[in-house]
């Protein structure tokens, strides 16, 4: 599995900006796939999953401003994030689960992309 993110880049806070992440060896298909973040000197955390049905499950800290959705025919994941913060500011992974569940639980995924950087002025 080779997962490349992108989408990354340089905002003001409000702003929105939208993250893909895209399999090229084509096995997204029957697995959960998640969005992950890591702040400089902070753990990566939880930001999205989304299963193989496409039910989704978001951390706190951004429902109501993220989505994260699917195209099976495209292979392709996607974060659209709104009403960015300062503290939304990291490297943004995306990950292909071993189940088809969506789930927050970092050990659940497998494959990882290289990450895109995401970085909201305040």
């Amino acid at each position: 599995v080779q997962l490349q993110a992108s989408g990354g880049g340089l905002v003001q806070a409000g702003d929105s900006l939208g993250l893909s992440c895209v399999d090229s060896r084509r096995t997204f298909s029957n697995n959960a796939v998640g969005w992950f973040r890591q702040a400089p000197g902070k753990d990566r955390e939880f930001v999205a999953s989304i299963s193989w049905k496409s039910d989704t499950y978001n951390a706190d800290s951004v429902k109501g401003r993220f989505a994260i959705s699917r195209d099976h025919r495209k292979n392709t994941v996607y974060l659209q994030m709104n009403s960015l913060k300062p503290e939304d500011t990291a490297v943004y992974y995306c990950a292909s689960a071993r189940g088809s569940a969506a789930t927050s639980r970092l050990s659940e995924y497998r494959y990882w992309g290289q990450g895109t950087l995401v970085t909201v002025s305040s």
